[in-house]
């Protein structure tokens, strides 16, 4: 057994370059092996940089044999595009850390501009109603979504649909650990909720057509039934639009992802129910959204 206190600081750099010099080879960020050397000693991977911080984890720690083999393992996961998020086992969504694996979407930062639509939406119906505000995630996934506008608006009542077992079974487990308030609902878009009608809801819809190729990453781990929409795409889109139209009160308000060709597309199905379509732009200026409002 090699004890962490015989590791020397260039025998950790020349670890994490070997690494990065394997993802490299794979056309993976060689961030990765920093991301993930850090999560297996149990520090930030900034706190790599902080040698006072890094030397006194390493002294902590048992077999730097053991820490080498775990990591090296994790390195030929991520070489072979293992989402990086399922290895560690968590994303990051706005202020929260949400729990990812196997048979659920990876949360991605692009939707938290929607997220900060619909607080701030929310902000001004908080200044006109008294009570809550109901919101209702269809396709919630993890529930990265719901659970930003859980946390971050204290006065929503949020629902958290999803039909995926697997997805729910992660959805349980963030909702318990990060705001037991958001309601899970095992179901279908197309009937789940009878009679139950609600201020605001968000959808982030299996919008990619099915013949669409996909990074390896995503294609190869992810789950298809949250990525792929149709022939075309549009197929289940329509179907949440469609959803929300039911359960939205009139005024209520929707905001739906898709990709940045189905803009026209999203605004001709939502123009028999909606008004006030606007489609809405990511940081990269490519359409991402779009939001609208109940007649």
């Amino acid at each position: 057994m090699r004890s962490c206190l015989a590791i020397s600081p260039s025998e950790i750099k020349s670890l994490l370059r070997s690494a990065k010099e394997k993802l490299a080879a794979a056309d993976i960020a060689e961030i990765d092996a920093e991301h993930l050397f850090a999560y297996v000693i149990g520090i930030s991977r900034m706190d790599l940089h902080n040698s006072v911080k890094l030397d006194a984890t390493l002294k902590s720690l048992g077999d730097f044999g053991v820490i080498e083999d775990t990591f090296a393992k994790l390195i030929s996961r991520r070489a072979g595009h293992e989402p990086l998020q399922y290895l560690t086992g968590t994303a990051y969504f706005r202020h929260l850390e949400i729990e990812v694996g196997p048979g659920v979407l990876v949360p991605r930062p692009e939707s938290e501009l929607l997220v900060e639509a619909v607080l701030t939406h929310v902000k001004n119906l908080e200044e006109k109603v008294t009570g809550e505000i109901s919101v209702i995630d269809l396709g919630s996934g993890s529930g990265a979504l719901a659970l930003a506008i859980a946390t971050e608006a204290p006065r929503t009542r949020v629902i958290a649909v999803e039909k995926s077992p697997e997805a729910t079974e992660w959805l349980k487990k963030n909702v318990a650990k990060i705001s037991e308030n958001v309601r899970v609902v095992e179901g279908d878009v197309a009937d789940v909720l009878p009679g139950v009608k609600c201020d605001i809801v968000i959808a982030n819809p299996p919008y990619i057509p099915n013949t669409q190729s996909l990074p390896r990453d995503v294609a190869e781990h992810e789950p298809h039934i949250a990525l792929f929409g149709g022939e075309t795409g549009m197929e289940l889109p329509k179907r949440f639009i469609d959803a929300a139209a039911r359960l939205l009160k009139s005024g209520g308000v929707l905001a739906i992802e898709h990709t940045d060709e189905q803009g026209a597309a999203i605004d001709a199905v939502l123009s028999r129910d909606f008004t006030e379509i606007f489609l809405h732009k990511d940081l990269t200026d490519r359409p991402r959204w779009t939001s609208a409002v109940r007649k």
